[in-house]
């Protein structure tokens, strides 16, 4: 391992990190497009073309190779943050956070996507690396890409240091692959390892084949392609000698690794050492054009930071860093690129026994990267934002708002209208911030200034709705911090935050920090139809609550009067909502059983398999349980159900401390610090159970 850790480190990994953005954006829309029909309707592809197609996609989507890269790098910190973890643990990390048939995934089908078959073997019970054994699935379902997609984080976490990269990424890589397909992962992550540090990218890949086999299709390959570079000097007659050795034809499955692999190391050796000539040529070439150029868009982005990225054409600005990640884990489903390398520069830093990264007393939005947004967009004409230097109480950097008139500016903390509908993967979510919360922000501006903090929320017509602080002034040059508890939404989701401006003329407001904490105060049901959030009127289709919810049941049925009437046919299945800071609370729900092996609700739930429960059997037990990746029974005692009867459930967390109430007796009173955090939930176990709904608040006595 290197001594020292890169003094740029945090942006070099938020470079790589948009990086991997903005390649998967910018192939996404003609993905497994032939290379002729690329050329022919969109000729080479040098920015992004979501908006010269018929059907206009939207350029920020959600994406496998996003969310795969962003979620199972979290094993690290689940599992204690070492470089120790084994590929079991990983396997456990796809269990925890897959939804099985709705997240993350290409669910192709077993013995036809690779990461489908990969996920049911470990359901079934055959643990990682053996679950992507060519040993149990064959050499060509183990061979395809899926392990090369999911790798970048391996390696940012590992900066300057290949051997620790390659050797993380062979047991992530060997969940669901083997052979071909873990030495491509492995090459990559060398390669982005070692970027941190060298300049050269000869030497990155000589660097790189120094960690995998040399009799191995990818050293061959690999070596073939430099000498053709040698040979051609033209990108063009390379990949058509790419296509000729090692295209798909030659290959089985639906996305072999080899081939594509060729097209990464084809885009670097014609970059010119130069993004956007890198992402022109990875994206022109076809084939899998977002895995690809997300792979390729890591590296150079690492490579050459924050200013290889802003040296030409405007790649960051459409994207305003935003990024989805739809999980089990529904409340970090909303979050951005500043974000998610926070969370990546901490892993890193925590392999390396370093204290974690917190700008500004850890806020939420903090805008200590150059040019991060964070999400911020303008509402109305009126307003441009930039990121820019000073204008912070405790940082370096702030967002500044250009106001020629009134107007707002707002961030997403929930499913936006236009996100409803997200293609081959769904955005499922739970909001980021609900009522009883304390948002806090601090505030200058260059005149004095009349502005107030504002959320938009879903009304009972579908439609977002603004709710607006009490005005404040601001004094030019004064800084000032503001908060403001989250008003009542009658459980309806709250979708964006922002800041308003309500002078006239033209005004600069520096938004320093934002972010918010506490325990939420609501209640969590079908919401009363009428105006209980903004200025919403009369009855609607009122559906957004339901979207707040992670659905992890096989059944939630809609068309019943009461708003929770769950089934699970098979297993366990988890109805879930909140985020991973709710800490200490206590949830209370009343649910009614007909025929259930176990059910109830759990509270601190980080995922399918890791959250507190309480739980009434079949087998005339109550149970208070610890799923983490394994069951772990914390207290056990007699009681019975009954069919159609109605049972009140009280769990609560406070610091260690767990206690249970079954109808107003208390049940259970234990010690446990395994989960800090996490939200809320509905648990079925093979059966049918009925709910009105649920309250989440403080601690409160016995």
């Amino acid at each position: 391992m290197v001594s020292k850790m890169p003094d740029d480190y945090l942006e070099r990994v938020y470079a790589g990190v948009l990086g991997k953005l903005i390649g998967v954006y910018l192939g996404r829309p003609f993905e497994g497009w032939p290379y002729e029909r690329i050329i022919r309707e969109l000729g080479e592809v040098d920015y992004y073309v979501n908006d010269r197609l018929p059907e206009k996609p939207p350029l920020v989507v959600t994406d496998d190779d996003i969310c795969g890269t962003f979620t199972l790098l979290r094993a690290l910190p689940d599992h204690g943050g070492g470089a120790a973890i084994t590929a079991r643990q990983i396997g456990q990390t796809w269990l925890n956070y897959i939804i099985e048939q709705r997240t993350m995934l290409w669910w192709g089908g077993f013995g036809f996507s690779t990461e489908h078959t990969a996920f049911l073997r470990l359901k079934g019970g055959l643990p990682a690396p053996q679950s992507g054994s060519a040993a149990a699935n064959g050499r060509i379902i183990s061979e395809q890409i899926g392990a090369q997609i999911f790798i970048d984080g391996w390696a940012m976490v590992a900066p300057g240091d290949p051997e620790l990269a390659v050797s993380l990424a062979a047991r992530a890589a060997g969940v669901s692959h083997d052979g071909e397909a873990i030495y491509a992962a492995q090459m990559v992550a060398a390669m982005e390892a070692l970027a941190f540090v060298e300049p050269d990218i000869q030497r990155l890949i000589t660097g790189g084949l120094a960690h995998i086999p040399a009799g191995s299709v990818i050293y061959r390959l690999i070596n073939d392609i430099r000498e053709w570079h040698e040979l051609d000097g033209d990108w063009r007659k390379t990949r058509a000698r790419i296509a000729d050795h090692y295209g798909p034809d030659s290959y089985g499955g639906n996305c072999h690794i080899v081939p594509n692999h060729a097209l990464i190391v084809l885009g670097l050796l014609y970059s010119d050492d130069d993004f956007q000539q890198a992402m022109k040529v990875v994206s022109t070439a076809g084939w899998d054009t977002d895995c690809n150029a997300g792979n390729l868009g890591c590296l150079m982005g690492i490579k050459n930071g924050l200013a290889g990225l802003d040296a030409g054409t405007d790649w960051r600005g459409p994207l305003a860093d935003r990024l989805y990640l739809p999980t089990a884990d529904g409340g970090r489903a909303i979050t951005d690129a500043v974000i998610e390398s926070m969370h990546i520069a901490n892993a890193g830093s925590a392999l390396r026994d370093l204290p974690p990264l917190a700008p500004k007393n850890d806020a939420r939005f903090h805008f200590e990267l150059p040019g991060s947004v964070q999400g911020f967009r303008a509402l109305d004409e009126s307003v441009t934002l930039h990121n820019v230097a000073g204008h912070s109480k405790d940082g370096r950097r702030a967002l500044a708002l250009h106001f020629t008139a009134a107007g707002r500016a707002a961030t997403p903390t929930f499913i936006l209208p236009h996100e409803l509908e997200m293609g081959w993967y769904p955005l499922i979510a739970s909001p980021a911030l609900y009522s009883g919360q304390v948002l806090r922000a601090g505030l200058s501006a260059d005149r004095d200034a009349e502005a107030c903090l504002f959320f938009q929320v879903y009304d009972a017509n579908d439609r977002l709705v603004f709710v607006e602080a009490p005005p404040m002034s601001l004094a030019a040059g004064v800084y000032e911090e503001v908060s403001w508890q989250m008003p009542y939404t009658a459980g309806r989701p709250i979708a964006g935050i922002g800041l308003a401006y309500r002078g006239a003329g033209e005004a600069n407001i520096y938004l320093d920090h934002l972010t918010w904490s506490g325990t939420p105060e609501l209640a969590l049901t079908n919401p009363a139809s009428g105006g209980d959030a903004g200025d919403s009127t009369g009855a609607g289709p009122d559906t957004m609550w339901r979207r707040a919810w992670v659905d992890g049941l096989d059944l939630w049925q809609k068309t019943w009067p009461e708003p929770f009437r769950l089934v699970q046919n098979e297993g366990r299945g988890l109805l879930m909502q909140g985020t991973r800071e709710w800490i200490d609370y206590e949830l209370r729900a009343t649910i009614t059983p007909t025929l259930m092996s176990a059910g109830g609700i759990a509270i601190r739930a980080q995922g399918m398999r890791r959250y507190y429960a309480l739980l009434l059997c079949d087998d005339g037990m109550a149970r208070l349980i610890k799923a983490f990746d394994e069951d772990v029974v914390l207290g056990a005692a007699a009681h019975t159900w009954h069919e159609e009867q109605p049972y009140e459930l009280r769990l609560q967390a406070q610091g260690a401390l767990l206690r249970a109430w079954i109808d107003g007796r208390l049940f259970f009173e234990v010690e446990d610090d395994s989960l800090d955090g996490g939200a809320a939930a509905f648990v079925l176990q093979e059966g049918h159970m009925v709910s009105q709904g649920m309250t989440i608040g403080a601690v409160r006595g016995s």
